[in-house]
């Protein structure tokens, strides 16, 4: 049973009543914790180690949740729409609202006889849009931009383990610079989840300690990424493609109106708890859907 004589079981147990400050899911990040610092899943946890002896790591990797830091980034890797995706302090952590956007992003290429041609990621992060679209989407092909280079290394990181490769590019761009857009092309699907937090908001102390603040805010109003970016797309999409946006759950009229000024039409989607989480534009005449 170890030195310490403390059981798996016993030290979940213990684990999850020392996380119940710092998590609303204290005993599964304590699971979670306790199957990478054995080296099996959490599956096989449950199954046949609960009597095993505690693993001299698990303390190590405890005290890091105790601080508040995510278990994503414990773990180096986060799950989304089915697919295991690396991510690190460089990237946000891909959430499960956000799968809202791939569908929303499906829906919009349905009736498209070929599917999305060419997509592009705007702020692609750790590629979890893009490369989910890519995969959902085989004869699809597709550019992420972002302007972090250690971001960019995590989203070519994924894109290889996904065997995405050769159907995926990561570039370095920047919307906020000039020429951004040169030699990119026309799009058939433009993906982009912008910075769009407001810059005083109250946020976990795991986001706000921890997560990429240039991915996080946009200004008193979180709006300030959605103003500069959305008037730029228009010279990137085909006249019958689409734009997908994820936005903050309070933000939907504010970012139809920006679009609308831009010349988009728009179309709202609901994440899987009601809330707004994603806008379809379209090219129109400027009047909001």
């Amino acid at each position: 049973m170890g030195e310490s004589g403390v059981t798996v079981a016993q030290a979940l147990r213990d684990a999850a009543s020392s996380l119940e400050a710092a998590s609303d899911t204290a005993r599964l990040d304590a699971e979670l914790l306790m199957a990478e610092a054995l080296g099996v899943t959490r599956s096989e946890l449950l199954l046949r180690h609960m009597a095993d002896a505690s693993p001299p790591g698990f303390a190590g990797l405890l005290a890091r949740r105790q601080a508040q830091e995510p278990v994503a980034y414990i773990l180096g890797r986060q799950e989304f729409y089915g697919r295991a995706f690396a991510v690190s302090p460089a990237v946000l952590i891909p959430r499960a609202d956000s799968e809202c956007v791939v569908q929303a992003a499906l829906d919009a290429c349905a009736d498209w006889p070929a599917g999305p041609g060419r997509v592009l990621d705007c702020g692609t992060g750790s590629g979890a849009l893009l490369l989910t679209l890519l995969a959902e989407r085989p004869g699809a092909e597709g550019i992420g931009i972002e302007r972090s280079s250690a971001a960019a290394k995590v989203a070519c990181t994924n894109a290889e383990a996904l065997g995405l490769g050769q159907r995926a590019q990561i570039l370095k761009r920047d919307w906020n610079k000039a020429r951004w857009r040169e030699g990119l092309g026309r799009f058939d699907l433009i993906l982009a989840n912008p910075p769009y937090v407001e810059d005083n908001a109250q946020l976990a102390p795991s986001v706000r300690g921890f997560e990429p603040p240039e991915a996080l805010f946009a200004g008193a109003e979180g709006l300030d990424d959605y103003r500069i970016l959305l008037p730029q797309l228009a010279e990137l999409l085909w006249e019958n493609g689409a734009i997908v946006l994820e936005i903050g759950t309070t933000q939907a009229d504010a970012v139809r109106e920006i679009a609308q000024s831009a010349g988009f039409i728009s179309e709202l989607r609901k994440d899987l708890g009601g809330r707004p989480r994603a806008l379809i534009l379209r090219l129109g005449l400027g009047k909001g859907g």
